[in-house]
């Protein structure tokens, strides 16, 4: 991270974090998926085994599920979801699949969110679905604030293509070694 960041509280922590990478990553959320980021954030920093989660699993089990337990089981994989992608992309290499996995799978819990909920929750479910791939980038800009690349090159290419995730294709311009013809628009 380029400096240390000192705020009264945990949430203004985050917040400016999310900032600072919005910045890094020269894109912008708007108040309602900022504030979502944010408070996921917080909400998962002391759960560090959250990481040995198997989302298909915990996406097929939420299909068998009703009501408040369906919808509290589809937000949980498509949180985690975000995060892996996001922050731990690492876990795709070990799992042995693509980050896009963790894209898919979330966007696809979102999406079902959307279609089962209210009026008002349904709309910020499918803002999350339609946004997903800007968030994974947020994060992916927030774990390079210290200057570390988090993706491999071969990974950025595969994300790019899946996704057509703006950050990876920087990442692979970048590089210097790749020259991508620009997809036209993000595909989620």
């Amino acid at each position: 991270m380029s400096r240390l960041i000192l705020e009264p509280t945990p949430q203004a922590q985050w917040q400016a974090l999310v900032h600072e990478a919005q910045t890094a990553c020269d894109r912008s959320l708007d108040e309602s998926l900022e504030s979502y980021l944010v408070f996921l954030l917080m909400r998962f920093a002391d759960r560090p085994d959250c990481t040995a989660r198997i989302m298909a699993e915990d996406y097929l089990k939420s299909q068998a599920l009703q009501g408040e337990q369906r919808a509290g089981q589809l937000r949980e994989v498509g949180d985690h979801c975000l995060l892996f992608s996001g922050l731990f992309p690492q876990l795709a290499e070990r799992r042995l699949v693509p980050v896009s996995y963790f894209v898919n799978i979330g966007r696809a819990s979102y999406q079902q969110l959307s279609a089962g909920l209210d009026r008002g929750w349904s709309r910020m479910y499918n803002h999350l679905y339609e946004a997903f791939v800007v968030l994974m980038d947020i994060l992916h800009a927030m774990r390079g604030l210290g200057g570390e690349t988090i993706l491999t090159p071969f990974q950025a290419m595969d994300l790019w293509q899946d996704t057509g995730s703006r950050r990876c294709y920087e990442q692979m311009c970048a590089d210097g070694r790749v020259s991508p013809v620009p997809a036209a628009t993000e595909k989620h």
